[in-house]
């Protein structure tokens, strides 16, 4: 084996987070994607002593496994890679690999890992950012997402099984009328044209809908003939807002310079476990709500009995304090976004809740002004993991427990070496599949100071 040698191998094993592997002439071959059993036509783009790499260019025959029914974009588009897989055995597959992962890390103590499922495998995402463009150079209009091993051709997902039929429906509408209109796309390499992302919301427990359809500023187009045509669309949600949102970043992110609305209002509602949020534009909000409603209950009995003070690290929006706010007598939250934290504050006040207060400001800096000691850390970091300095400052707080949410457990086990390494022990895992028909899983960890 060799750099640049097109190989016809099968896809071995399944690591957590995406990754295939397949021992080729005694060397570990590496590559994204791929399902267990799987026959694929493989380029080989690096190789080492004891390791490799590569790239899947097409799958020539599919695992035993894939019995599930797909989309018609599967393969194609790069939203879902295990969507052929019946849920069932994607949950087995990811206890596995967590498993595993803990393992590896040397956290052995962990023998067994329950995964929660989502509610539905399908129809579950609450936010979806499609992108205009085209599938080849020149060709028709498209709206939807990135194709794989692609990333300048775009898949019109106009069937999309992650999303509800409102999405679909607004999905089609938009592209049929962008069409009718004439307008260029934007073309990230020439910094050219108009029409960039559209984003869509809801409010799974409301069916509020807002909608975000985001151009550059170099042409001049009457939004407001957009607005009227979703408008007249029947749909089972209700739109509560239709924003424009201006973009001339050279990057392919949304980035909002500046927003006019166009109808209604430009925040939106949705319900956790009883408890009422606003969601802003550009305010996090977990993806899958009934997901989060399973771990965010998860949590609230991970718990356990009442506690005197809680700290809500990573705080956001403050929707973790909020759901659990029941089980203690007062929370305190960090979160280093402002508005994120103003948005917390709004939220306290529309749960009529009087026992949580959050503060705005970096956790590494903020954690060492409290003089309180609370009996339980809640921990939900960004996907890198928890500062060195913030992570020594939660440690001196001798708090009896943490629990450790991650949506990325690759950095988690650095982390828990950590807490270990201070006098905690791991009591309990618990995976929560938010993710269904992709290689990602949230992951709760207990851990309880040892006296």
């Amino acid at each position: 084996m060799k750099k640049r040698d097109i190989l016809e191998i099968k896809v071995e094993n399944m690591e957590f987070g995406g990754t295939g592997t397949t021992i080729v002439d005694g060397i570990k071959l590496s590559y994204k994607g791929g399902i267990a059993g799987q026959k694929v036509k493989m380029l080989v783009k690096k190789v080492r002593k004891t390791k490799a790499e590569g790239k899947i260019l097409s799958v020539l025959e599919p695992a035993e496994i894939e019995t599930a029914p797909t989309c018609p974009h599967y393969g194609i588009c790069g939203g879902c890679s295990m969507l052929s897989v019946p849920y069932d055995e994607q949950i087995s597959i990811k206890k596995n690999q967590l498993i595993e992962l803990f393992n590896e890390a040397g956290h052995t103590e962990v023998a067994d890992i329950e995964v929660l499922k989502s509610p539905s495998p399908y129809e579950y995402k609450n936010k979806m950012e499609f992108t205009f463009g085209d599938k080849e150079k020149g060709g028709e209009l498209m709206l939807g997402m990135h194709a794989k091993n692609s990333p300048m051709s775009i898949e019109y997902v106009h069937s999309c099984m992650i999303v509800d039929e409102d999405y679909r429906k607004i999905l089609v509408a938009t592209t049929e009328f962008f069409r009718n209109a004439n307008l260029p796309h934007y073309r990230v390499l020439a910094h050219e044209g108009y029409l960039r992302h559209l984003v869509l919301r809801k409010g799974k427990n409301t069916g509020d809908i807002q909608l975000n359809v985001v151009t550059t500023t170099q042409l001049e187009f009457d939004m407001n003939t957009y607005a009227n045509m979703l408008t007249k669309l029947t749909l089972n949600g209700e739109i509560k807002g239709i924003l424009h949102t201006f973009n001339d970043s050279l990057s392919d992110a949304v980035i909002p310079e500046k927003i006019n609305l166009l109808y209604g209002v430009t925040d939106f509602e949705d319900i956790l476990l009883d408890k009422r949020f606003n969601i802003s534009p550009f305010s996090f909000f977990q993806t899958n709500t009934h997901g989060a409603e399973v771990l965010y209950s998860a949590v609230k009995d991970m718990i356990g009995d009442k506690k005197d003070i809680i700290f809500d690290l990573y705080s956001g929006t403050g929707t973790i304090g909020i759901t659990v706010s029941d089980k203690a007598n007062k929370i305190v939250g960090i979160e280093i976004i402002e508005e994120a934290v103003e948005a917390a504050k709004e939220n306290i006040k529309k749960n009529n809740i009087t026992n949580c207060e959050f503060i705005a400001g970096d956790v590494a800096t903020e954690v060492s002004k409290i003089s309180e000691n609370p009996e339980l850390i809640l921990l939900d970091p960004p996907r890198a993991g928890i500062h060195p300095k913030a992570m020594g400052d939660i440690i001196s707080f001798n708090s009896k427990e943490i629990l450790y949410i991650s949506c990325n457990p690759k950095a988690l086990m650095n982390d828990l070496k950590v807490l270990k390494g201070a006098g905690y022990s791991i009591q309990e895992v618990i995976g929560v599949d938010m993710f269904p028909n992709s290689p990602h899983v949230e992951t709760i960890v207990a851990l309880y100071k040892i006296d």
